[in-house]
Parts: C-alpha cells; sequence; structure tokens
C-alpha cells in the first residue's frame, strides 16, 4: 500500500478554471489505452490488485457469470476493444486460495469515485467540481472520475463515501456492495447501445481528499457528524415533543446571512442573491456574482457559488462555517423520532411534512406527484411507489432511532413499516386532493377564470401555464366574442365539413378542449369521414393542441372491456389532457368502462403495481377517429360525430393554403383566449339561452360549450347525437324486428320457443331474416338461446311506438313476450326542432294513427 506514487495534490484556484464542469475539452486522448488508464489511477502494484470485467455482447441481457472479474495484471489481462470493459475502483487482497473477488472482506484499498449518468440522469451543471476524467460510455451520457489524494483504507470509510455520493442523486446505487462499485474503461463497447466509449477528459494530476470531494460535490457525507448530540436520559424542555420536532419557521443560514447584511434579494425556486462573505479577497472588491440555494432533494445541505476566481474552492460547507452553522441545521428540515407504540403518530406526522412541500397529492386514493418529463416537458401525473416515497420522506425529515450501544439518538433511513402503512392508508387527511391538471386557464364551478398557475384548492387543480400568455378580458362582450368566433372559424375553414352543425361540433371541441379540466363530465368527440386522407387525424391533432401543448399519443381503441379498463385507469391516473383512439376499424362499441368514464366523475380499479383499489377522476377530453365507423348502442347519446365530406374522388390531391395546427403552436395563447372570451362573454352576458333538447348527464357541458355558441348564431352542435340515436345500426335491427313482431303477432303473446317454430313455416319468411340477422349459427341454424337473451336486453326500449314486455297476464312456465305501443314524438318533428334542414333525412311513421319517435 505504500507504494502508490505521490504526486502533489491539485486544488482548484484561480489558476485552475475547470469550476466549470461542461465538456469543452478538445484534446485528444485516443492514444490512452486502458493499460495507461488504469496506471494512472492505481500506479505501480503488487499484492493488491483492480478487478477488471470483460465481455462482448449486451450487459442487460448477459448470463451473471459474465459479470465475474479476474485481477487486473499490467501487460497480461486482456481487454478487448469491440467488448464491454469495466474496472473497480478498488483494491482487493487474494483470499486463502489466491482468489481475487470484488467482495468487502477482501478490500484493501479506494483510489477513486465514480459519478454515473452525467448529462443524462445527473445534469452538467450539478457537478461542481472538475474531475480528474471523463467517459463518454452512450450519446450524451457520461462517467465523471475523481481519484483520491491518498487512497482509503478503511472499508467503512470508503462505503461511507460512496453511499453519501449515491444519496445525493450523483450515482445509482448499483447491484453491488458501494466498496465493490465498477466503471467503465476507455477502450471499450457499450454494447447495449453499441457506442464506442469515449475518453472524453483525462487529467490524473487532478486529486482530491475525501473532504475536498464532499465540499466540492457539495454533497453531505454520512457519517457520525449527522447524529442527534442529545442522550438518553438528557432533560429536555417540558414541551419537547419526543417523536416531533417541527422545521423552524425561518432558514438559519438566510436568517444569518439577514443579521450579518449579506442578504440581498430572492431570485426564485430557492435561489437567493447575496453578498459573498469573503468580498474582500475579490479583485476590486466586487460585490456580485453569489448565490445561495436552499436545501433540495439535489443539494441536501444547500448550495453555494461564488463566480469569482478566488473563491473557486468554496462551497456550502464553507458559508455554513463562516456563519457557524451546523450540517443538521443547515438542512433546515423537522425531526422525527422512531418512538415506540407511537407508529400512528410517526405515519401521520410524515403525511403532514408530505403535504407542506405543496408537490404531493392524493388521487383517487393513492399518493401522487406532479412530474415534467424533462426531455419532452410534458406534465403528468406520477403515483408514488414505495421505494420512491421512502425517497421523498428521506428528504423531507430528519429521521432518529435510538441506539442503545452507543445511548444515543442516530440518523436512520425512514423504516419500511412506517412507509408501508403510509403508502397503502385507505385515507389521507392531510394530502391535498388533486382532481387533474390545466394547461391554460380554467373555469371555477361560480364561472369565474383562474389565471394563476399551480395548485388552486377551490378547484383541486393545478395549474401548468404561464399566464402572461393568455390575454382574457375580464368582462368580454358580445362583439368581442363574435370576433373570438370568427378567429377559431377562419382556423378550420378548409375542412370540408358535411353540415354546418359539423362545423359547429368542431367548434364545439375546441371550447371543450379548452375547457375539459372545469366540467365534471364532457361528451366524446368522434370525427368520420367515408374515405382515407379527409382530414380526420388532423383536425384531431388540432383540438388536442387546445387542449395540451404536448404532443399526444393516440391509442388502437380496445377490443373488450377488460382491456379498455386497464388502459383508462392507466391513464387516467397520470391525469392526460387527452385520451385518443385513431383510426377506428370498428363501430364505436359501448364498453362499459368507456361509458362509465363519459358518464361519471370517477372510476374506480386496481391500478396495476398497487395493492389497493383506486379512484381516478374522468376529467379528459376523450377523442376518435374512423372511416365510416360510428358510435353504436349506449355509446350513441355519448359521442359528438363531426363528418368530413371532402366531395373529391381522392382527398389526398387536395392542396391547402393555411396549416392551422402550426399556427396554434406559434400563437397557442392566442387561439385559447379567443375560446375562453367566447365561454366566458356568454357567462357575463347572463348565461342567455337556447330553447334545445336535452342531453341527460352533459347540463354543464351544455351550458358551456353548447349554448354559446348558438347564441352567437351557429347551428347546434349536439344535433349529430340525436342523428347517431335515430340512425343506430342497433335500433334500427330492433325495429325491423318490431315490425315483423306487430305483423305476425300484434295480438297474442309469444315465447321465443314459438318464434323459432315460426321461422319453418311458410309465410314467415320475413321473420325468419330477421331473426336470422340475430341469433344465426354457422350452419344457417337458429340459436334459441342467443335470440332470448336479445330479447330481454332490448326489452322495454321503444322504437316507433312500440317495445317488447313479458306478457304478466298469463300463468305459464315459460316467459311470454307482448308487444305494447307507447304514444311518442315523431322523428321528423324531433329533427326539425334540432335544424329544420335535418328534416329530408327522417320520414314520419303512423301506427295507429299515432305518430312515433325512438326516445
Amino acid at each position: 500500500m505504500n507504494n502508490h506514487p505521490k504526486e502533489k495534490n491539485v486544488l482548484l484556484n484561480s489558476q485552475n478554471e475547470q469550476s466549470k464542469t461542461e465538456i469543452t475539452d478538445t484534446t485528444d486522448y485516443s492514444e490512452i489505452s486502458n493499460d495507461d488508464f488504469i496506471n494512472g489511477i492505481f500506479g505501480e502494484l503488487t499484492l493488491e490488485r483492480p478487478i477488471t470485467v470483460s465481455f462482448k455482447g449486451n450487459p442487460a441481457t448477459v448470463k451473471n457469470s459474465a459479470w465475474f472479474g479476474q485481477a487486473y495484471i499490467k501487460g497480461k489481462t486482456t481487454l478487448p476493444s469491440d467488448a464491454n470493459n469495466y474496472v473497480s475502483f478498488a483494491i482487493f487482497t487474494p483470499d486463502s486460495e489466491g482468489q481475487y473477488r470484488r467482495k468487502k472482506a477482501q478490500f484493501a484499498a479506494l483510489y477513486a469515485v465514480m459519478l454515473d449518468d452525467v448529462g443524462v440522469k445527473v445534469a452538467a451543471e450539478r457537478v461542481t467540481l472538475a474531475p480528474s476524467w471523463i467517459i463518454e460510455t452512450s450519446s450524451g451520457n457520461h462517467q465523471y472520475g475523481y481519484i483520491l489524494a491518498e487512497p482509503l483504507c478503511s472499508a467503512n470509510d470508503a462505503t461511507i463515501l460512496l453511499d453519501s455520493i449515491i444519496a445525493a442523486g450523483l450515482c445509482d446505487p448499483g447491484a453491488n456492495g458501494a466498496c465493490a462499485r465498477i466503471g467503465r474503461l476507455p477502450v471499450a463497447v457499450n454494447g447495449k447501445y453499441d457506442f464506442k466509449c469515449r475518453l472524453v477528459q483525462w487529467k490524473p494530476e487532478l486529486r482530491y481528499t475525501v473532504q475536498q470531494i464532499v465540499d466540492g460535490l457539495q454533497i453531505e457525507l454520512k457519517d457520525k457528524a449527522s447524529r442527534s448530540p442529545k442522550k438518553r436520559g438528557r432533560a429536555e424542555p417540558e414541551d419537547q415533543d419526543d417523536v416531533h420536532t417541527p422545521r423552524s419557521d425561518k432558514n438559519p443560514v438566510i436568517t444569518a446571512l439577514l443579521e450579518r447584511g449579506l442578504y440581498k434579494q430572492p431570485l426564485g425556486d430557492g435561489k437567493h442573491d447575496i453578498t459573498c462573505p469573503w468580498v474582500s479577497e475579490h479583485t476590486a472588491q466586487v460585490d456580485g456574482g453569489t448565490a445561495y440555494w436552499e436545501p433540495s432533494e439535489t443539494y441536501p445541505i444547500g448550495g453555494f457559488k461564488c463566480q469569482h476566481g478566488h473563491c473557486a474552492d468554496r462551497r456550502v460547507s464553507k458559508l455554513h462555517e463562516f456563519l457557524n452553522i451546523s450540517k443538521a441545521e443547515a438542512k433546515h428540515l423537522p425531526t422525527i423520532r422512531i418512538q415506540p407504540g407511537e407508529i400512528n403518530r410517526i405515519v401521520d406526522i410524515a403525511e403532514s411534512e408530505l403535504a407542506k412541500t405543496l408537490r404531493h397529492y392524493q388521487r383517487g386514493g393513492i399518493i401522487v406527484t406532479i412530474s415534467t418529463d424533462p426531455a419532452t416537458r410534458a406534465t403528468t401525473v406520477k403515483m408514488l411507489t414505495m421505494p420512491s416515497l421512502t425517497r421523498v420522506l428521506a428528504g423531507l425529515a430528519i429521521w432518529h432511532r435510538f441506539d442503545k450501544r452507543e445511548m444515543d439518538w442516530l440518523t436512520c433511513d425512514p423504516p419500511e413499516r412506517h412507509i408501508k402503512i403510509l403508502h397503502d392508508a385507505m385515507q389521507y387527511p392531510h394530502l391535498p386532493i388533486l382532481n387533474g391538471i390545466a394547461r391554460q386557464p380554467y373555469l371555477r364551478p361560480d364561472g369565474s377564470l383562474v389565471t394563476l398557475s399551480g395548485y388552486d384548492a377551490k378547484t383541486g387543480m393545478f395549474g401548468v401555464f404561464d399566464p402572461r400568455q393568455y390575454n382574457v378580458p375580464e368582462n368580454p362582450t358580445l362583439a368581442q366574442a363574435q370576433a373570438a368566433l370568427s378567429k377559431l372559424t377562419e382556423l378550420i375553414s378548409e375542412f370540408e365539413f358535411k353540415t354546418p352543425h359539423d362545423e359547429a361540433a368542431a367548434l364545439s371541441a375546441i371550447l371543450t378542449a379548452v375547457i375539459r379540466p372545469s366540467l365534471r363530465l364532457a361528451l366524446m368527440f368522434h370525427v368520420l369521414a367515408a374515405q382515407i386522407a379527409s382530414g380526420k387525424s388532423y383536425l384531431c391533432k388540432l383540438i388536442t393542441l387546445f387542449a395540451t401543448p404536448e404532443k399526444s399519443t393516440p391509442h388502437n381503441f380496445p377490443a373488450d372491456d377488460e382491456e379498455m379498463r386497464k388502459l383508462l385507469l392507466a391513464e387516467l391516473l397520470t391525469a392526460p389532457a387527452v385520451i385518443e383512439f385513431d383510426n377506428l376499424t370498428t363501430d364505436l362499441m359501448p364498453h362499459n368502462s368507456l361509458c362509465t368514464a363519459l358518464t361519471s366523475e370517477h372510476m374506480s380499479g386496481r391500478i396495476l403495481g398497487q395493492s389497493k383499489t383506486a379512484e381516478v377522476g374522468t376529467r379528459t377530453l376523450f377523442l376518435s377517429s374512423g372511416n365510416n365507423v360510428e358510435p353504436i348502442r349506449d355509446m350513441t347519446r355519448r359521442v359528438i360525430t363531426i363528418r368530413l365530406d371532402p366531395k373529391c374522388e381522392i382527398p389526398a390531391t387536395r392542396e391547402f393554403n393555411k396549416n392551422p395546427v402550426d399556427e396554434v403552436h406559434k400563437k397557442r395563447g392566442e387561439y385559447i383566449a379567443a375560446a375562453l372570451i367566447i365561454v366566458r362573454a356568454w357567462i357575463v352576458s347572463g348565461r342567455p339561452k337556447t330553447d334545445l333538447k336535452s342531453l341527460n348527464s352533459y347540463g354543464d357541458w351544455a351550458e358551456l360549450c353548447r349554448h354559446p355558441l348558438v347564441w352567437l348564431g351557429l347551428a347546434d352542435p349536439a344535433t349529430g347525437v340525436f342523428e347517431t340515436m335515430v340512425h343506430d345500426p342497433d335500433r334500427e335491427e330492433l325495429s325491423a324486428f318490431l315490425e315483423v313482431w306487430e305483423r305476425h303477432f300484434s295480438k297474442h303473446s309469444t315465447s321465443v320457443k314459438q318464434i323459432v317454430e315460426c321461422c319453418g313455416k311458410p309465410n314467415y319468411e320475413d321473420l325468419k331474416e330477421v331473426v336470422i340477422e340475430i341469433a344465426s349459427e354457422r350452419d344457417g341454424s337458429i340459436n334459441k338461446k342467443r335470440l332470448g337473451w336479445w330479447i330481454k336486453r332490448h326489452s322495454g326500449r321503444v322504437v316507433n311506438g312500440m317495445r317488447l314486455v313479458i306478457d304478466d297476464s298469463l300463468k305459464t312456465n315459460s316467459v311470454r313476450w307482448k308487444i305494447e305501443k307507447i304514444k311518442t314524438e315523431s322523428v321528423s318533428s324531433f329533427l326539425s326542432v334540432l335544424n329544420p334542414s335535418l328534416r329530408e333525412f327522417s320520414t314520419t311513421e303512423k301506427i295507429n294513427d299515432t305518430e312515433v319517435f325512438c326516445n
């Protein structure tokens, strides 16, 4: 252990400007071999040796045996350039049989530490200490290494240092113990991505003490200094809670800065502009370019940065030392003690601390957080798993357990038992309820507009938008609403809508997309055309853009209800702005779970990976599209169909002058504001209404997305719903069945068996044709059981003034059915109320001089 070269420790000072960790070195290090690299870290070795691992293929799929290593011997260990090559940063002693293994029992000394996934999982700007080496291990992904000035010979000390780096989020935990960690060598490939590794920086003269690494990376060393100074039996204040010590109201660092006149102003996101305590050492005593930031998950004890060269090596620990503040105080966290018999209180306190962050919520009985993808910038709701909840709570409080051997309260991790009880709780009295995410200003139930981002306690919504992008007058006028409508109408002017009410339906879909977080329920919108390239998917894309600036990923329409339920529960838990089913090849089937999502504020079910049933909100815009496929049966009253008709043989050959999707992308705030002006103008005008046919369950939607458009002179956007109900194939099938029943059995009660028997008799060909359509087998025979279920499922439904009911007057062993006539409104008069131009689509039928219509 005494043969390590005594190289001078090089510190970061004004001469060394590498405190910036961006990768700017353009030196070619391709001549550095793996032997050169290993020798640069370890020097000349004798008995103790590092372990190398080398294999070809994908590291994620190779057998465990591929990871077995061998002791490194310079010039003899084979490390092919086309293999995955790794080396340990510790050296190990051989066992009694002369074998070298990466085991703590054989650990001899730690020579270097490594940060992993810098540039992908760890932001490069987070690394505040110049590394001894940088290796690019995949595109944009790097490993940073730091060589120790003196090797750490204590396995315990080495573990503390490595665990502290892991706890700071600068390296993954790995599958092995901390002392056995390995890193990639520069001459190698990453078999997972078929990527040739590249040595980006190689400066083995940069060597650091443990304290310099701790200070330079601004991490907390997990040693005995983090223990509570209180001993068992020591007198405590009478009002001292034996379980919970709340966090002080003021950050002690900021308080100390204020007292010394060093505090200037807040910079936002927990950062503060301050005067450097060592400003007298700055060139010309320049007072500027110095910041302190409060503790966070990334910086457990806070952070400090001064841009002046004289302070290049000063980190937050130096600031704490100057202000006479301990690490425990600097964390500015509450303390939770694990006391026997206090599990209920401890869990309750943990939930309360979680709620104070305003970053964690309850949604459908599950603890969730608001998460923004750093790559796509998409904001969604993420449920917290047990490990993620443990990590969050570890950063929200200092946890203590009493150690009888030390007779002292020691810092510990949140106990698994307590975390599980909180994670699996049936209710959460402290966590605020999250109803959804709003991507633009939204309406409260009283019609007022919420223009501030963040969490709104009155609605339970979390706004993720920049209020400055949306200019909505407080009391918009009719003239402003008409101008806003013209703006939106012009946007969709090149779409070929079949009728005026289809155009109105598209505009209603835009309004719905904008204010969907404010609506308890909303209909689904289905874009239909007779042929491909008619603009269905493009119109859905445009409507989606009014709901969210983020890209939507359409789904295939599930084949059965179980698949649909799983999809909806998983999607709705994340509070998506839109759920879209693109290019349907079958009619919109009435899956029970989809029907529930469209007519209920919540739906419940078991979430994959959770041990309890969750209840999720349904405040999401549902869209679908397809060629000549429509909603049927129970979906007809839940879906507005928007029909496109290009009126040409090959729609794909049409030319357009506008690109509305790009237009909305560029000026989204303006178009969102236009939609909000229409709704708000209708509200401040006293909510004027036209006599429209009601849509059960969708009163709120009609108030804000239907009446405002009719008020401005457009056709009723809900006309398509009633048209679809009238022309539902299921209804037409039942209509044909009732007609032949009326023709043959109008004066008699009839059983299913008798119907089947009649199908085989002369003069009943029309009955047989209808029944075959309903319940035929492959061989052409009639399935009586299927016919019976079909009749039972359709019993009581009125079509053309008739419905099937059970004849209770007869005392027989078999069920007998009869026709019952009901007086209703005619189809034509009903549709003419919606739109007089629709009379041509319907015919008036009379039965016993009574006009009829399907309810």
